[in-house]
């Protein structure tokens, strides 16, 4: 099919776009198509909506509604063409932006150029009434900053155990960054809707029990042939009668994801703005190496080590700048241990061991303790699993046992009192327990 490019930009919106981020914890999860039929339906209602692709640089979303798009956000970053050209028009006037992963390389661009980009991504988000990101799945730094740009988390996760590991996961993840607004969960693939609220306890039992807040339930989205044959067929439920129990769902969800819109304050600036401040931040940690004056030969440039140790001392100085932002000690922190373990070998290890060995491991409260030692123990079975039918070992507590007298070494307690009764007041510890030795050799 050839490209379907947008006919003419929309008007400039003068309220703020509604934001919301379609996310989960694994690939798998139904998250693309959850996004494209929700997309669907807020415009059938007469709604502007802009949906990114922010799941792979592949664009998928287009592809599920028979769209294979010439060029992505990633040609607009390399200057190749203007923004408003990669935009696509599928049904009711659904606009997709498809590689829109590709805003996390604004990190790495200069300030002009990211600028730029962010700068057009602005003037066109304020055209929509709704703008929906399908992010990308797990725990990568673009997944997190793209939640974080939204105002409204809608986490996918299925009946699947490893869903849920991965969606709690991912909301552990999330918390400690320092992500504070509330998750909604939405359950995809259920069997009907007693299967999707046992589904939503589980994970909302755990959410409270070791993160101390209560999840919101989104509602879900029943498993069936029609929305099956939907993906297949390049044609989203969305576009089928309203009458159609598929299709429907879809409505319902739109109507809750209104719901929880209305309940939440409005964020003050939107995508656009947030890539701004990260980018603007990330330039302040890692500055590009900058050449003293008059040196532009390759030789005259600083050698690797004193680059190497001039960035540490850089990032040394801001995180010594309290308190420090805890997406950006995730974000700096990451990219080091994904250039550090890059190359994996017998100094990176020793490293590793030497970086661990470091820190003050005794100020960790009982429970953080707790935590990072199953997590450690955890990893190590990934590294070297234990032999099959291996016992594990056994916890502290179970070592730990109650003082008992040992008669086998001191024969029975009454002839031990009696032993000692006999020494003088003033004997010697090795003497008493020579005198011991030979009263059991006697008795033997």
């Amino acid at each position: 099919m050839p490209v379907k490019t947008a006919r003419e930009p929309v008007k400039h919106n003068p309220n703020q776009p509604r934001t919301i981020a379609i996310t989960g914890g694994k690939g798998g999860v139904g998250k693309t198509s959850v996004a494209l039929n929700l997309a669907l339906t807020l415009a059938r209602q007469d709604r502007r909506v802009l949906l990114l692709d922010g799941d792979t640089d592949l664009a998928n979303v287009s592809i599920m509604v028979g769209l294979y798009p010439r060029k992505t956000l990633a040609n607009v970053m390399a200057g190749e063409c203007r923004l408003e050209d990669i935009i696509l028009e599928t049904d009711y006037g659904l606009h997709i932006v498809p590689g829109a992963s590709g805003v996390q390389e604004c990190m790495d661009m200069g300030p002009a150029e990211s600028l730029r980009v962010l700068r057009a991504l602005y003037n066109l988000e304020n055209r929509y009434d709704y703008v929906i990101t399908d992010t990308a799945a797990g725990l990568q730094a673009a997944g997190l900053h793209m939640i974080a740009a939204t105002e409204l988390a809608c986490m996918v996760v299925t009946p699947d155990p490893a869903s849920l590991t991965d969606a709690f996961s991912l909301i552990k993840v999330l918390r400690r960054r320092g992500y504070n607004r509330i998750p909604s969960i939405l359950v995809n693939m259920a069997q009907g809707a007693s299967q999707a609220r046992s589904v939503f306890q589980r994970l909302d039992a755990a959410a409270q029990r070791h993160l101390g807040f209560s999840l919101h339930y989104m509602g879900g989205i029943w498993r069936d042939e029609t929305l099956r044959q939907s993906v297949l067929n390049q044609k989203p439920v969305a576009l089928l009668p309203v009458s159609d129990p598929s299709c429907r769902q879809f409505h319902t969800l739109a109507d809750m994801v209104n719901v929880r819109l209305s309940q939440l304050p409005e964020k003050k600036a939107g995508i656009a703005a947030y890539w701004h401040k990260v980018s603007r931040r990330g330039a302040e940690v890692t500055p590009a190496p900058v050449a003293a004056p008059g040196k532009t030969t390759e030789e005259e440039a600083p050698d690797a080590k004193t680059q190497c140790l001039g960035a540490v001392s850089q990032l040394e100085s801001v995180f010594a700048r309290a308190p420090v932002d805890p997406m950006l000690r995730y974000e700096a922190f990451t990219r080091l241990f994904a250039l550090l373990g890059s190359t994996l070998d017998s100094d990176v290890i020793e490293i590793v061991q030497t970086g661990l060995g470091s820190f003050q491991w005794e100020n960790l409260d009982p429970e953080h303790k707790r935590h990072l030692a199953t997590h450690l123990r955890e990893l190590a079975d990934q590294i070297s699993p234990p032999p099959q039918g291996a016992k594990k070992p056994e916890a502290a507590s179970s070592i730990l046992r109650e003082p008992f007298y040992d008669r086998i070494s001191f024969g029975e307690q009454d002839r031990l009192v009696r032993v000692l009764k006999e020494q003088p007041a003033d004997i010697s510890l090795d003497q008493l327990l020579r005198s011991l030795s030979d009263n059991d050799q006697g008795r033997s």
